[in-house]
């Protein structure tokens, strides 16, 4: 066949068939192969003229995209539960030293008084090695919590903003950002609690336990299983209106980056430039989440830490001002570093995967252009 008469039936084939990245036509042995596939649905086609014209019934389907996740389909839960994974779990581990330090604060100021003497009694008390303790039950509870709270979030944003329709999505984006997160979070300190409770004890009083270990055995031996979940209400006040604020106040504020401070539309943002608004909006979200939830993180750590204590002999030792101001620096910069860090994370992770990051889309635009793209 002569060279032209090859040239004029390629052009008439889609040429994502034989360009370089297909394997049909990398040699010309293989076009030999495939041409005779192809050769009649290639063929001019005669109208009633009589008059050759291209065949205009051949149709080559799109390739497929392997690895592009569907929005709201069980493999973007999936992977947002893993994102939630890695966010919060590496994170909380990496700030053991400060949290340790924070806790002790907060159960015994007369000998921890401020952030410098506290990292030094505990370095004089138990060297370096001491700064963290308490990592283990720090990962692994970090962890599930972050599973369950951006795995849920993520659910619960869809299910309220599908329940209230298009409009009233939109209308009322901040009170569903709000019920979804604190549905989250529910669910997310069930399966935190027994680790947030063998961690205090870990890391506030020394020569308990080394670690999980031998720390859960002791501690289920000394009070029972239900003693882990002792902390549960007050982990919930905690941590409720911490996620909340979180949540709300990162949407909040990532939106607003995106329409006032950036004049490109966020589609058309680098995802390099979408990830440092993620860790933007996550540092300052974090700020809030720190003051809204202090007092009931006081209240947290000093049930966790004295047997048989209840919150009213928490706030008989501590006082109002001291649950709200105890540790409040240090968790200032512990907590706005820990948000921002989250984000960052979850948003690199989806990206990763080939999903969008988080924020400044509302929820009712977000439902519509996934009935759009399944349309």
């Amino acid at each position: 066949m002569a060279l032209s008469d090859r040239s004029s039936r390629q052009s008439l084939i889609p040429s994502f068939l034989y360009s370089s990245s297909s394997t049909l036509y990398t040699s010309h042995k293989s076009f030999a192969l495939d041409k005779t596939m192809l050769g009649a649905a290639a063929a001019p086609a005669r109208s009633n003229s009589g008059v050759s014209s291209p065949a205009r019934n051949f149709v080559v389907p799109a390739p497929s995209e392997p690895g592009k996740i569907e929005m709201y389909s069980p493999a973007f839960y999936a992977a947002c539960t893993a994102g939630g994974i890695l966010s919060c779990g590496l994170t909380h581990m990496t700030v053991t030293p400060l949290d340790l330090v924070k806790c002790n604060m907060q159960i015994d100021p007369a000998k921890y008084k401020s952030i410098s003497s506290g990292f030094g009694v505990l370095y004089k008390e138990q060297g370096f090695r001491g700064f963290f303790r308490g990592w283990v039950p720090t990962l692994l509870g970090y962890s599930a919590q972050g599973a369950c709270k951006f795995g849920f979030y993520e659910f619960f944003k869809k299910y309220y903003s599908d329940l209230a329709g298009p409009e009233n999505a939109a209308k009322y984006k901040t009170l569903i950002y709000l019920a979804g997160s604190a549905s989250a979070e529910v669910i997310a300190d069930i399966a935190l609690c027994p680790f947030e409770a063998v961690k205090v004890r870990v890391q506030t009083q020394p020569g308990f336990a080394r670690g999980l270990s031998d720390g859960l055995p002791k501690f289920v031996k000394s009070e029972g299983y239900g003693g882990l979940y002792k902390g549960l209400v007050p982990l919930w006040g905690r941590q409720i209106p911490y996620t909340m604020m979180k949540f709300a106040s990162f949407e909040t504020i990532v939106e607003n980056i995106y329409k006032h401070a950036i004049p490109t539309p966020k589609n058309e943002c680098s995802k390099t430039l979408q990830l440092g608004v993620s860790f933007a909006g996550g540092y300052v979200a974090g700020v809030f989440c720190a003051i809204v939830s202090h007092p009931a993180d006081n209240l947290v750590s000093f049930l966790n830490n004295a047997k048989g204590a209840t919150v009213g002999d928490a706030v008989k030792k501590l006082g109002v001002l001291g649950l709200f101001t105890r540790g409040l620096p240090l968790r200032i910069v512990m907590i706005g570093t820990l948000t921002g860090a989250q984000w960052g994370i979850y948003d690199a992770f989806k990206v990763f995967v080939g999903l969008p990051t988080t924020g400044g889309v509302a929820p009712a635009a977000a439902s519509a252009a996934t009935e759009l793209a399944k349309a």
